[in-house]
Order: C-alpha cells, then structure tokens, then sequence
C-alpha cells in the first residue's frame, strides 16, 4: 500500500466500531469525525456531498456507531468523549440532521456526568439511542452530583453561538437544587437563548 492510501486507511479504519477497543480510540475515532465536519472531506465524507462546517445525520449516525462500539458498550462516556463531541459541535456552523446530534450531544455528557459522580447509567446502547428519553435515566437533582463536573459543563457551554437545550435544561434542573450561589447562574448560561 502506497504511502497516501495508508494514511487516507488509517482514520476510516479507526472509525469502524469493531475497530473500537477503548474510550480512547472512540474519543479518536470522533476526532476524525470532527476533521470531516470542519472541512467537508476526509473517510466520514466518501461517496456524498458534504460543505465544510456542516453537520448532517450520516455524522451524527457515525457519532452514534463510534459510541456504542460493542467494546465501550458498559463502560461510561469518558471525558475524552465527551470532549471530542463538543468539539464537533463547535465546528457544524450549519445542521441538518434534524436534532439528532444535539440529543447524542445531551445524553453522552450527561452520561458521563453521571458516571463520574458514581451514580449509575445504563449502557450506553440505551442510554444514547434516540428511541430513549434522557429523562428515565439521568439524574434529576444535585445530590450525589460531582461539582466539578457541573462546572466543567458550564465552561463548555459557557458563550456558545448555538445553545442544546436539551443539555442547558437538565443542567438548570440540577444546579437548581445544588449548592451553588444563584447569583453564579447567568455567569455560567446564557438563559436567554
């Protein structure tokens, strides 16, 4: 195999879920994701027209596959991961896959958020699907929450152009009841949006 080829082979061979063997190589795999949101090209966009800075359903459905990898299946949304995704969402200037990567976004931090604090979570083959509502799994109140955790949320979320709701409606309803000063909140979200 010619040097070029192998280049272009490595990141699609990283993205294929059986090619998964850790919350690592997923948090690389969305990388590769994230290349392909930001410039148009690359394995994610063989075989369709795709603009750069565009986010559409076959990503967030190779978002998806690179998550519930059957080797991360039990394990929780690392940091890493969860990193990897909101990077992707700061590049997808544009959407057009009709809110499914939001959700993704939404239930894989709140995943992790959950798995860090030791709460328990469900596989990450229920817990991410679309067909699941976060609502029957995620925590609904501080206790047990990990702050640091809610505060490194607040910090990715913190002047973003495009706001999950999702995500910034669960983390309301937590810190809600946390023991965090009110005065803090429009410090840490834009509420208007």
């Amino acid at each position: 195999m010619s040097a070029p080829l192998a280049i272009v082979a490595e990141p699609f061979a990283a993205l294929e879920p059986t090619t998964i063997s850790c919350r690592n190589t997923a948090a690389q795999a969305l990388t590769v994701v994230r290349d392909g949101v930001i410039t148009g090209e690359g394995p994610t966009t063989k075989g369709r027209v795709h603009f750069s800075r565009e986010l559409d359903a076959d990503d967030a459905a190779w978002c998806a596959r690179i998550l519930t990898a059957t080797a991360v299946e039990h394990q929780p949304v690392s940091r890493a991961e969860a990193e990897a995704l909101f990077e992707i969402d700061d590049a997808a200037a544009e959407r057009s896959d009709d809110g499914r990567f939001d959700d993704l976004l939404a239930k894989a931090v709140v995943h992790h958020a959950a798995s860090v604090s030791g709460l328990p979570v469900p596989p990450r083959t229920v817990a991410l699907s679309p067909d699941t509502s976060i609502e029957s799994w995620a925590p609904i109140q501080a206790i047990g929450v990990d702050t640091e955790v809610l505060e490194w949320i607040a910090a990715r979320m913190r002047g973003k152009r495009r706001g999950n709701r999702t995500l910034m409606r669960l983390v309301a309803t937590i810190i809600g009841v946390a023991a965090l000063p009110l005065v803090q909140l429009p410090h840490m979200f834009d509420i208007g949006m």
